[in-house]
């Protein structure tokens, strides 16, 4: 029997059907409105956002908190080109997505014609594969081929430019269950080997550190992680990313390291005698000055990317596989070390240097989030948007479930949190707190429309400090408090501006009302606000200057003057 024929956008959407979506994230224009017109008779539910970054990072949440890739409709042009900064954020994060452009028809490629632009060319750096579409007929394999690149191996996200003509214009090929791609290798188990050179290593090692990142938590390893650790008698910290692989709660686990991380955690690193990385890649917030880190230490390095090994750090080991199936592999070939000494130092650092704020002196954004750590913040969804109130919530809000923290990591991207909390929240159904700056909420608050229309159950928290806090802090520290395009002088009335897209708030400036609020945003079903009035010029500590090595840790205002750092913020 012939293929039945219809048109590639139908086609389109009936591969997204058969992958399973059940959400795509969108705005319409006319170079993808045979795709959206497919959209009319299908079970998928397009969310219409208020702009295409919103999206993005809307399917971004999604991915995070289920692990299934979130999905992205757009035009061409500017439709398209907005959606590159959500690219670049699923890429340097490994988030799964699948991006659909539409473009301007095929005989008009390369002719400057309306809304026109190179989108495979201008996102090439920023996906792990793009596909222009040039053939309806293609649309099967290259959906499946799609779907296969984005989930396998390390996630990331995949864009596919589909011209007016091809998605409005027939398509009769059947659809497609297989890939084959000679040239895509996924690693599975490590190399048996090198499982023995680091059982080796690690069995004589007496004070180790088990360094956890986000690979870890894609490939659900967490619970072989711990048992590995409980084995050894080995202490677990983890990265910005790697927060809810291993519960932050446990007596074995020292929290965040590197740039704002604890500094018992911190401790751990610059006296260790052997780091093992799982599912982390050694980026420059974790090592500092790279030819100090850990330099009497033994390395191991297990990562799904071989393109990771050596690029950072040259490990002793350098295991490539499935960090779930590495950690299971690992375990029969160790036993327990020698860490009694160790653990003394340990517990030692955690009294000596626990994460602490000032009391008085107005109302601090680490007590607002430590707080809410306290009355509930770890049953729901945390996501966050970028700079200071990142990094408290980091370390005050502890993390104990599976895929319970999104933040934006490698590309650092402000206005992430807020429609990241959207995309979680519909993905799960439970409730998220969108931990935002006052900076970065302006940048995509116009999704407030998206959270009231589809009555997601996102908290929105807004630590206003009234700057850009972290560049302030730089500003401080480095350039002589020569204060430049880091004050906030003409913020709207938060709470007033969530009303006016029928969500309701509250401000909260006194100590005494932190909970009372907190709890009531928490009673809410649908999309609030609680807008927090904390202390201007309060900074996050403790705090490893960019460039600097561990020796160079701050844990509070330095009274002396500091050289500027060599590394970007």
């Amino acid at each position: 029997m012939a293929p039945k024929t219809t048109t590639g956008g139908v086609k389109v959407i009936q591969c997204l059907e058969r992958e399973g979506v059940e959400v795509i994230y969108g705005y319409s224009g006319g170079a993808a409105m045979p795709i959206f017109d497919a959209l009319i008779d299908s079970k998928i539910k397009l969310v219409l956002v208020r702009h295409e970054q919103g999206a993005t990072h809307m399917a971004d949440g999604y991915a995070r908190a289920t692990g299934k890739p979130g999905v992205v409709l757009v035009t061409s042009g500017p439709g398209a080109t907005n959606c590159v900064t959500g690219l670049l954020t699923a890429l340097m994060d490994s988030v799964p997505m699948i991006v659909l452009t539409g473009q301007t028809i095929s005989p008009m490629l390369g002719k400057d014609a309306f809304q026109e632009a190179d989108v495979t060319g201008i996102t090439y750096p920023v996906v792990k594969h793009s596909y222009l579409v040039k053939n309806a007929n293609d649309i099967p394999r290259i959906m499946k081929e799609a779907w296969h690149i984005a989930t396998t191996g390390r996630p990331g996200p995949v864009l596919i430019d589909l011209p007016k003509d091809i998605t409005q214009g027939p398509c009769t090929a059947d659809f497609v269950d297989t890939v084959r791609l000679p040239g895509y290798k996924v690693p599975g188990r490590g190399n048996p080997e090198a499982l023995k050179k680091a059982a080796g290593l690690l069995m004589k090692s007496k004070k180790p550190v088990l360094y956890v990142g986000h690979g870890a938590l894609i490939s659900n390893a967490g619970r072989a992680i711990m048992q590995f650790a409980e084995k050894l008698g080995a202490p677990i910290v983890n990265t910005l990313l790697g927060k809810g692989a291993c519960p932050e709660d446990s007596p074995i686990h020292l929290g965040m390291l590197g740039m704002h991380g604890t500094a018992y955690a911190n401790k751990a690193i610059q006296n260790c005698d052997l780091i093992m990385a799982i599912g982390a890649r050694w980026d420059d917030r974790i090592t500092g000055k790279v030819s100090e880190f850990c330099k009497d230490a033994a390395k191991i390095h297990v990562d799904i990317d071989i393109a990771e090994f050596n690029k950072i750090i040259r490990p002793d080991v350098c295991i490539a596989g499935d960090a779930k199936l590495v950690i299971e592999d690992l375990i029969p070939l160790v036993g327990k070390l020698d860490t009694a000494e160790w653990w003394k130092d340990l517990n030692g650092w955690r009294k000596q240097y626990p994460l602490k704020y000032a009391k008085k002196g107005g109302l601090r954004a680490e007590y607002v989030l430590d707080r809410l750590d306290q009355v509930g913040g770890r049953d729901c969804i945390i996501t966050t948007d970028v700079g200071q109130h990142q990094m408290w919530a980091a370390q005050f809000c502890r993390t104990t479930k599976h895929r319970h923290w999104i933040s934006s990591g490698g590309a650092g991207t402000m206005g992430f949190g807020f429609p990241s909390a959207i995309g979680a929240s519909m993905a799960t159904g439970k409730p998220s707190w969108a931990i935002v700056g006052d900076g970065g909420f302006q940048m995509t608050l116009c999704e407030l429309a998206t959270a009231f229309l589809q009555k997601v159950p996102v908290k929105i928290l807004v630590i206003n400090n009234h700057y850009l806090g972290m560049i302030r802090q730089w500003q401080e520290l480095f350039f002589d408090n020569r204060l430049m395009g880091s004050d906030l002088e003409g913020n709207p009335d938060f709470v007033k501006l969530a009303a006016a897209y029928g969500v309701p708030g509250k401000n909260v400036t006194r100590a005494g009302d932190v909970d009372k609020v907190l709890k009531w945003a928490m009673a809410q079903t649908g999309p609030c606000l609680v807008n927090a009035e904390v202390v201007k010029e309060d900074n996050v500590f403790p705090m490893i200057p960019a460039g600097a090595g561990y020796a160079q840790m701050l844990t509070e205002r330095p009274k002396v003057k500091m050289e500027k750092p060599t590394g970007s913020t």
